[in-house]
């Protein structure tokens, strides 16, 4: 039966490059035309139709605190009275650098983005700038935006829709940049050997967040910093989903490592487009104006996302003794919704960290991004569409992450668990 929905995408698919504005939302990995989301309030997202959903998506991460929170909305208002944009500084810009440089104990100075992709791509620029060198490594599955050569075996969205790379990218890019598996000391040693004089950075998630929620086995990420600071490659922690999520600072603040970058969005930015990058200050000195290496954005600072970003972050510092019952919170949804899974016979590997997870139809476990793609996608694709006419919403992708906020209820959980088990009745 048709719907407003499809109205709607039929509309889009004519002005807009494939109907969305971002691959994942197309739901070509799920099936059936996406659903046009009209408002969101707290813990719950609503439809063109006015449908209440249970979000755990967030916006893909950001919306912490829930949606539409008073303080921030009158932040951006009282902002944008004063004006949208400058292209100037701004006090707000400072302030918002001090916030960050005192939660994160690794970063001294900070360059603001307006988005996460800018952040991770200024982050490599800069290592090659100040080491001299041209190789970059990553992990496979580990997704740090659509840079030419940050896109060579990345999660996300190109793991989603089955895409080995993309065309447009020269070949020549490709090969200043390594890859390796997540979680594998055996590889990372190898590569550090054979290329670690010619290796300007390597690049990870912490916490891989883009091919599922997959976190870091014991001693992987110490040894990473271990073998970077011998051979002098500089360590870029991409943090743009982890930063702010654990705790008041970035994962590193947890595990006692120090990066010698970091790359922050999403919740920085209170639900406005933000990115950051911070570092020690000497790497951080080489951009320009300063330095030689060259940066720049009209957006970047924007007032708008600066005051709602602030407006955030002070909440999550007087919420900071808080992060412990959010955790707490999702490992109650995670273990419940594991013993219905296991009730009804169907084999899940359920990853989570904190207040992120994700549902693997697979036994697992899952610890990197060949493991990963053993999942049944056919039966997430079943459950997902499922839990959405029970009206709870889910990452239209089995190799995303779903995240809680402070804004989720026991009532909300409670109302998800329902709508699982009248889901696994028919899967």
């Amino acid at each position: 039966m048709r719907n407003d929905h499809d109205d709607f995408f039929a509309k889009a698919n004519r002005f807009v490059a494939g109907g969305v504005n971002s691959p994942v939302r197309a739901w070509r990995a799920v099936g059936g035309n996406p659903i046009f989301v009209r408002r969101a309030k707290g813990s719950k997202i609503y439809d063109s139709n006015d449908k209440k959903y249970v979000d755990y998506v967030l916006s893909w991460g950001p919306m912490i605190l829930g949606h539409a929170v008073p303080q921030i909305i009158n932040a951006i208002n009282e902002s944008a009275r004063r004006g949208t944009s400058f292209g100037a500084p701004t006090e707000a810009e400072t302030r918002m650098a001090q916030l960050i440089c005192e939660a994160i104990p690794s970063i001294e100075l900070v360059r603001m983005t307006s988005s996460g992709t800018e952040a991770t791509m200024t982050a490599i620029r800069l290592a090659r700038g100040f080491t001299g060198k041209k190789l970059v490594a990553k992990f496979d599955g580990c997704y740090h935006g659509h840079a030419d050569s940050l896109l060579v075996k990345a999660g996300s969205g190109v793991v989603t829709l089955g895409i080995p790379g993309s065309p447009g990218i020269p070949e020549e890019a490709t090969h200043l940049t390594l890859s390796l598996p997540y979680n594998d000391l055996e590889s990372l040693k190898k590569m550090i050997k054979k290329y670690g004089p010619k290796l300007a950075a390597v690049i990870v998630e912490p916490v891989a967040g883009n091919m599922g929620v997959i976190p870091p086995r014991d001693g992987f990420l110490e040894k990473l910093r271990e073998f970077t600071a011998k051979e002098r490659i500089l360590l870029i922690f991409d943090e743009v989903i982890t930063g702010f999520r654990f705790n008041f600072g970035g994962y590193q603040n947890l595990i006692q490592i120090k990066p010698d970058l970091t790359c922050l969005g999403k919740i920085i930015g209170g639900g406005l487009p933000v990115g950051a990058l911070g570092g020690k200050k000497e790497i951080m000195d080489r951009l320009a104006p300063t330095g030689d290496v060259y940066q720049a954005g009209t957006l970047s600072g924007n007032p708008l996302a600066m005051n709602a970003g602030l407006a955030t972050l002070h909440i999550l510092k007087e919420k900071a003794t808080n992060f412990s019952a959010l955790d707490k919170k999702s490992e109650y949804l995670c273990d419940e919704m594991k013993k219905l899974f296991e009730k009804k016979g169907i084999p899940v590997c359920i990853n989570r960290l904190h207040s992120m997870f994700t549902i693997f139809f697979q036994e697992g476990p899952v610890y990197d991004l060949v493991s990963a793609q053993k999942s049944d996608i056919k039966l997430f694709s079943r459950f997902f569409h499922g839990m959405l006419k029970k009206g709870v919403w889910l990452a239209p992708s089995q190799f995303e992450a779903l995240f809680l906020s402070f804004a989720h209820t026991r009532k909300d959980i409670a109302y998800t668990l329902d709508a699982c088990t009248d889901t696994l009745k028919y899967l």
